[in-house]
């Protein structure tokens, strides 16, 4: 795979194409944005730092779809960020316009790209990404659970004074307030979590992991950009290497865990292609519960979409 797209040169999208770039493992990256001199803009200041860096990732910037002809992976960032005291669901009327129309314009110039959707609310964004591309699921997903889990996973490395790279955990359902961590599935370097920390100091972690966007956007006034650039490059350098990695990302479930025709984030293998395979965990029932308590909630903001006709 030799190009990918991205299309927001805002904070998250500015930040995936530079992780990206750093990474040095695809041969163009177009930064495609409605404000066209950014987008040329900052790709201008990232190429030129690939002298420093060390990277031969060309990098160019747009406001012209033609641009993005033959992309093998887009990744889209695009929309309004949310604000102090807005939740995600607030935005879903203008930024499902957005995302509809960066798929369909996409799709103008590209054959049967990979879509990595990052813009808010994500896992309805997500859907009506998969809705206008008419391409199955392997192709088009979220970004979400890979944020989440990167959060849970510092604030448990903060706590117990261990490195994060030792820390792996699953977390599933919606990108939000009804995200599901999985503290069984949690682990430090092999180890079970429940045995190097508190229940109540565990469920003060899942709880703030809840909430972790909205902490940020307390702090900054907006959306955070660097963890979800990062992650969203992680899913990006997956697929080009074709690692099979594991990561939890939103995708359309039918029938899988009981749940039809809804978009939350389950653990999959990312590798050429797109997803190569979805795991399905074997839940307890309280974890089942709160799985299917997200994917409602998931669903009803799905509802409020169709609702809208678009």
């Amino acid at each position: 795979m030799s190009k990918v797209t991205v299309v927001g040169a805002g904070n998250v999208g500015a930040t995936v194409a530079n992780v990206l770039a750093h990474r040095d493992i695809v041969k163009e990256i177009v930064l495609l944005d409605i404000a066209g001199n950014m987008a040329k803009g900052k790709a201008l200041d990232m190429w030129q730092q690939a002298p420093i860096d060390y990277y031969s990732t060309y990098l160019r910037g747009t406001d012209d779809y033609k641009e993005t002809a033959g992309s093998d992976i887009v990744v889209i960032t695009a929309g309004v960020p949310r604000k102090p005291g807005m939740s995600r669901d607030d935005l879903i009327s203008t930024n499902a316009k957005i995302v509809s129309g960066v798929t369909s314009q996409i799709l103008q110039h590209s054959k049967d790209p990979i879509i990595i959707v990052v813009s808010n609310p994500l896992d309805v964004m997500t859907y009506a990404a998969f809705k206008t591309a008419g391409l199955p699921y392997t192709k088009v997903f979220g970004m979400a659970g890979i944020l989440d889990t990167a959060r849970y996973r510092a604030f448990l490395a903060e706590a117990l004074k261990v490195s994060p790279k030792d820390i792996q955990a699953v977390l599933m359902g919606g990108h939000g307030d009804t995200m599901v961590p999985l503290p069984r599935y949690t682990t430090v370097a092999g180890i079970p979590v429940t045995e190097l920390i508190g229940e109540a100091e565990l469920n003060a972690i899942v709880d703030r992991t809840k909430v972790g966007g909205g902490e940020l956007v307390n702090l900054m006034g907006t959306s955070a950009w660097y963890a979800p650039g990062a992650a969203a490059a992680q899913m990006v350098e997956s697929i080009v290497r074709d690692e099979n990695r594991v990561f939890p990302c939103c995708v359309r479930l039918d029938g899988q865990y009981g749940l039809h025709n809804t978009f939350v984030g389950v653990p999959v293998k990312l590798g050429k292609g797109g997803i190569t395979d979805l795991i399905e965990l074997k839940l307890n029932a309280d974890e089942m519960a709160l799985l299917e308590a997200s994917s409602a909630a998931v669903k009803s903001v799905m509802d409020v979409y169709d609702g809208m006709g678009l």
